[in-house]
This record gives C-alpha cells, sequence and structure tokens, in this order.
C-alpha cells in the first residue's frame, strides 16, 4: 500500500469512528415566547439568551396541537394529530397506530443510549408528577420520574380563580422558601447532569421535561422577588376583543375568568418567576455541557409542547388557536447550526423536530412517513427560502352543547387562517404585518377573499396528507 494509500484509509477509518453526536432534548411545559431572547421586556433568561447566542432561535415555531398529550404525542411520533387520532388527555397514541416508531426508538436502533427525566410525553401535572404518567416505555431505555417539594406545597397554594377546582387547570401559585434543588425541576436537572457524566461510552439522547412554568406556578421565593407584582401590567381587553371571532375560538369564559386586575398581576408575576426558575435548571445543564467538553459534539433543542395566553382576547393557558397558544420558543444548538446567534423568521412546526434530529445526527433507518422537514437549511442560512406553513388544531366539546368540532389553523409568515367545522361554524382571518394583536378579523372581507380561499385550499390539502378525513 502506498504513503497516499494509507493515509486515505487513515482518513477513512477515523470519519468511521468518529462519535456520532448527542442531543440533548430541553422541554418545558405551558410556556409561551415570554423569553430575554425574544425580546420580553420584563422576563429575565439569561441561560436561555446564552443558548440563543451560539444557536438558531425560531421567530415563528407553531405546536400541531395547544394541548399537552397531543401535541407531545405529535413530535415524538412525528405524524399529526389527525394520524396518531390524540385529542385530549387519555388517550394513548398506540391504540391507533401501535407499531410506529418514536422519535426516541429510531435513536435506539442507531446505538444512541435514549433516556429521560421528568416529562416529555404528557404527565397531568402535577397530579401525575413522579409516575409515568402517559409514557412510552419503547421509547426509552432508562426512566426517572423525580418527585420535589412543590408536591408537598400543594396545600400552600392560593387560587386565583377559585371556582376552577383542579390545580393543573387553574391560576394558583406559591412563593416556596425552599431552594431549588428540592423542586421537582431542580430534581430534573440533577438527574440529567448525572447522566451525562455517565453516557460516556456511546452516543445519548437525553430528554430533559421541566414542569413549569405549568400551572401550579410554584417556584423558590427568590424568583417571585424578581417581579414585584404591583409592577406586572396586564393585558387590557379592547371593547368586543372577545367577540372578534366565533364563539368557538374561545376557551377563557368569561374573559380572565373574572379575575380582578390585581390577581392578573400576581399571576403574571408567579409566570414570570417560573420562567425564571426553568431557565436557572436549563444554565445548569449548559454548565454541565460545557464542563465535561461535549458541547461541539451536542446538539441541543429548547422547545415548548404549546404556547401559552396570558390575558390576550381575555385567553388564559392554551386550547386556543390564537397566536399566544399556537406559537411556541424553539432553539437548535450545536453541531450542524451554522447560524449561530440569528433568529429565522420562517414559519416551522412541531412535526418538523423529528426529521431534524434524524438528519444532525445522521441517522439510518428513519421512517419514511414523516409528517415533517428537516430544518437544517434554516440552521445553516435562517433566512434560506422556504416555503411550508404551519398547521395548528384544537378540539371542542362544550358541556353546554350538543356539538363536538375542530378548529383548524394554518399560519404561513403573514397571515393565519382558521375555520371551525369546516366552516360551517365560522372562519378567522389575521393579517399580522398591519394587525399582530389579532383585533380584526378578516373573515368575512370581501378584500380578502382571494387571501382567505388560497389559504383554505392549502389548509384542506395538508389536513387531507396528514390523516383527516375527508
Amino acid at each position: 500500500m502506498t504513503r497516499r494509500s494509507l493515509l486515505f484509509a487513515s482518513l477513512a477509518a477515523a470519519a468511521q469512528t468518529k462519535r456520532q453526536p448527542n442531543v440533548l432534548f430541553i422541554a418545558t411545559d405551558d410556556l409561551n415566547c415570554a423569553l430575554g431572547c425574544y425580546g420580553h421586556p420584563v422576563v429575565k433568561t439569561p441561560n436561555l439568551d446564552r443558548l440563543a447566542a451560539r444557536g438558531v432561535r425560531f421567530e415563528r415555531a407553531y405546536t400541531q396541537f395547544a394541548l399537552c398529550s397531543p401535541s407531545r404525542s405529535s413530535l415524538m411520533t412525528g405524524l399529526g394529530p389527525d394520524t396518531t387520532t390524540i385529542y385530549n388527555l387519555q388517550k394513548h397514541f398506540r391504540e391507533a397506530i401501535p407499531n410506529v416508531v418514536t422519535l426516541g426508538q429510531c435513536f435506539q436502533k442507531n446505538g444512541y443510549y435514549v433516556a429521560r427525566v421528568g416529562k416529555i410525553y404528557h404527565y397531568g401535572n402535577p397530579g401525575q408528577i413522579g409516575t409515568d404518567g402517559l409514557d412510552d416505555a419503547p421509547t426509552w431505555q432508562h426512566r426517572v420520574n423525580p418527585k420535589g417539594v412543590d408536591k408537598d406545597e400543594e396545600p400552600k397554594l392560593k387560587f386565583g380563580t377559585p371556582e376552577r377546582t383542579g390545580i393543573g387547570s387553574s391560576i394558583c401559585y406559591y412563593a416556596s422558601p425552599e431552594p431549588d434543588e428540592k423542586h421537582t425541576d431542580g430534581m430534573v436537572a440533577t438527574e440529567i447532569i448525572k447522566m451525562m457524566e455517565q453516557s460516556k461510552d456511546k452516543p445519548f439522547f437525553l430528554g430533559a421535561g421541566f414542569y413549569r412554568p405549568h400551572c401550579p406556578y410554584i417556584a423558590p421565593k427568590k424568583y417571585f422577588d424578581m417581579y414585584p407584582a404591583e409592577k406586572m401590567k396586564p393585558i387590557e381587553l379592547v371593547e368586543g376583543e372577545n367577540s372578534i371571532a366565533p364563539p368557538w375560538a374561545y376557551f377563557t369564559t368569561p374573559p380572565n375568568w373574572n379575575m380582578s386586575y390585581k390577581t392578573q398581576q400576581e399571576a403574571l408575576q408567579a409566570y414570570y418567576a417560573s420562567i425564571s426558575f426553568v431557565d436557572a435548571n436549563v444554565g445548569r445543564l449548559l454548565d454541565a455541557v460545557d464542563r465535561l467538553g461535549i458541547a461541539d459534539n451536542t446538539v441541543i433543542v429548547f422547545w415548548s409542547d404549546h404556547g401559552y395566553g396570558t390575558g390576550e382576547h381575555g385567553q388564559w393557558m392554551k386550547q386556543t388557536v390564537f397566536e399566544a397558544a399556537t406559537r411556541i420558543p424553539l432553539i437548535f444548538a450545536g453541531p450542524g447550526v451554522k447560524a449561530k446567534g440569528k433568529a429565522s423568521p420562517r414559519t416551522v412546526e412541531m412535526l418538523d423536530f423529528y426529521p431534524t434530529l434524524a438528519d444532525l445526527c445522521g441517522l439510518s433507518e428513519v421512517p419514511s412517513n414523516l409528517h415533517g422537514k428537516s430544518l437544517r437549511p434554516l440552521l445553516e442560512n435562517p433566512n434560506a427560502k422556504w416555503d411550508r406553513p404551519a398547521i395548528s388544531q384544537v378540539a371542542r366539546n362544550r358541556n353546554n352543547a350538543k356539538k363536538s368540532l375542530m378548529g383548524y389553523s394554518i399560519r404561513t409568515e403573514r397571515f393565519r387562517y382558521t375555520e371551525w367545522d369546516g366552516g360551517a361554524e365560522g372562519v378567522e382571518l389575521y393579517d399580522y404585518q398591519a394587525d399582530p394583536k389579532e383585533l380584526k378579523n378578516l373573515g368575512n372581507s370581501a378584500a380578502h377573499a382571494k387571501t382567505r380561499a388560497e389559504l383554505k385550499s392549502r389548509l384542506a390539502a395538508i389536513t387531507k396528507s396528514r390523516g383527516k378525513a375527508s
């Protein structure tokens, strides 16, 4: 063998033995884009800001379904909610698609150690903290279900909506005297750090599932102190704002659940405190990645399962297809992310996570039926050509109504078109260039008939391709 041949053989051998990238998959529960790196004027998130500075932040990323289990099931299978048929918090996706290869299973097939701590699939939060919840055992090789002091502190909660008796679906909060590490989310960070320290022999995929800022808003008191309640400024409801859309569009009725201005201030204080608490725990993970010297070979993804209303249109929480509930924070950093510190204005979906991670990590045996598309072009050039809208949906089954129906929404970079029961129960159209707060519904505007028809057609084609019954 010649000297040149030996050199090429050596390079080839080195390429074959090069370790595939790790994945640190960081999830939060009920987090909107109230982050410093997204330009929020109040919330302090220095650790997520530094993650964004070394990655790509997506300005227009959207959930498939503004509810925990449907969105997480869709993300982890790479299939839309009409294929998984998950529209509530009870049914497991394997009832409909028992042989689906989840994101975690795909990584296992490619030789990865795959584990999670906390909430990646749905848990009843906070009721099922400390259990497997609605998890999927085949996805993981190892699972840890922490249970912190916040569970013991639930009797001390203050309720801003006393008529809503379910803790996880009410506005309730408590400033805890206990330190970060004793809380469930602090335990999530501690356990993930241990897993990173122990996973040295082969590449890992670790899911770090934080439970905050989901209600109850329990966080250490020092985070509450960062946001004095009297300085919080609740969103003022514009006259007629909660009737610009069909009745089905609204989840919070009456608007703001009749919370007083002071209660809304306290709710914002507690929600923001919970966000900063999550940020501190993300910081612990980033510090560990740096300390272990694996930053250059670890793909880090930060995401929330859906957005969260804090008074827009008088709406709180999720379960709408307004911007506040469907838009999510999304940051990618690490190998393959070339545009460091940049923001992408392109419209992307949670369905894109699966193919993106498979692409960045060079996986083989990737399912061919995934509904999303790899975001690699946008991680290299955030302004690259990209003509893919985002589809979000939400189910309605009102106790006082005899009808159940679905609302589907298509979001482009400029517009959102929404239809209820195929349009039979009303439509919405918003032009975010002229109306960023969704205060003017153009659903019946003759001047926008062409735009409305084009979006309706695109929505129908995409939902049909993803399993919607015709």
